[in-house]
């Protein structure tokens, strides 16, 4: 089963690193993103830019309504997904729990771990009905 992880960061802690400790930091995780990918538990993922780059998107007054940045209005931002292939949510967690992006601390990082919903049947159905 695929579960997508969001990766939370607070911008503030990233500012804080030395360069040694961002290449150390990047380092650890990537070497850990392999190994979950040898082991077949990485199933995709991407680092996103910083949240002043964002742009969030709601439904108003009848009309798309844009504003910048991103929607919460927090420290932690969403830095990244990941997408592993668990067997169930605790084998998830257990993946997750070895990531070295967690041990940044001072409030750095934080993971979010959810199902993902397989949509085939809400596409099919979806067509069978414009049909």
């Amino acid at each position: 089963m695929k579960y997508i992880c969001l990766g939370y960061m607070n911008e503030e802690v990233w500012e804080t690193l030395s360069e040694n400790e961002r290449n150390t930091f990047m380092d650890e995780c990537f070497s850990y993103d392999k190994e979950l990918r040898e082991n077949g538990h990485f199933a995709g993922g991407e680092g996103l830019q910083e949240a002043r780059n964002a742009a969030t998107l709601r439904w108003r007054s009848g009309k798309v309504s844009v504003t910048d940045g991103p929607f919460a209005e927090s420290k932690e931002q969403i830095g990244g997904i990941m997408i592993l292939e668990a067997t169930d949510l605790n084998h998830a967690v257990r993946l997750l729990s070895k990531h070295p992006s967690l041990r940044l601390g001072r409030g750095g990082n934080s993971w979010e771990i959810r199902p993902a919903v397989d949509l085939t049947p809400f596409m099919e159905e979806s067509s069978r009905r414009k049909s």
